[in-house]
């Protein structure tokens, strides 16, 4: 979570310099590629509240008057798919906005 916030620290401070290349022909590609980092990061925080989100709903429903043992590894395993998919979703924001 800190990384996430030392990086979106960084692309915000400094803005200026890649988005004075955006205009220009030749180095316009610079700007280009901060505009789709800047929005993939940000995608990237969305797709880390919907996993969360998803994670409570299924959470919520794990029944724990029956087979506790059941209950604890399905708490495990579900919680192992969402260190998953939160590792996952940089990867996933970087493709979709075609961010290096």
């Amino acid at each position: 979570m800190a990384r996430r916030r030392v990086l979106t620290l960084l692309l915000t401070s400094l803005a200026p310099i890649p988005m004075a290349t955006i205009s220009h022909r030749e180095v316009g590609q610079i700007g280009q590629n901060y505009l789709r980092s800047l929005f993939a990061v940000g995608f990237q925080g969305l797709l880390i509240l919907v996993c969360v989100a998803i994670y409570a709903v299924l959470i919520q429903g794990i029944a724990t008057g029956g087979d506790p043992i059941g209950a604890i590894w399905g708490t495990v395993g579900y919680t192992v798919l969402l260190c998953f998919m939160l590792f996952k979703t940089g990867t996933i924001a970087r493709s979709i906005f075609s961010a290096h």
